[in-house]
This record gives structure tokens, C-alpha cells and sequence, in this order.
């Protein structure tokens, strides 16, 4: 099995990763938020896009 991050090799001690390095950049990536899947506003009948929180509370200043 080889790293995702590098290609190398995996050690078993950091598995699926080869080192420690390449354990700490994916987990840099997933805290950015770098691995994302993108999605499309879903189109209502009506031609608007449903949009999140609408008709929910006020906006808080």
C-alpha cells in the first residue's frame, strides 16, 4: 500500500501514511477544509433556490 500524501511506501505505525508528516498534512487538509465535495443549489419549481435558514430566526448582529 502506498501514502496518499507522497506515494511512498506506508509504515505500519502511521498507516495509511508512510510518516508522520504526511499524517499531519492530510489532517491539515481535512481542517481547512480542502477535501470538500461541491454541491449545486437545488432549483425549486417556483425558480428560486432554496436557501438554508430561510424564514428562521433574525440575523444576529
Amino acid at each position: 500500500m502506498t501514502c496518499p500524501i507522497c506515494a511512498r511506501e506506508t509504515d505500519p505505525k502511521y498507516r495509511p501514511f508512510c510518516s508522520r508528516r504526511c499524517a499531519d498534512v492530510d489532517l491539515g487538509r481535512w481542517l481547512t477544509g480542502s477535501y470538500r465535495v461541491p454541491v449545486e443549489d437545488e432549483e425549486l419549481p417556483d425558480g428560486g433556490a432554496e436557501a438554508a435558514g430561510e424564514g428562521d430566526d433574525p440575523p444576529r448582529h
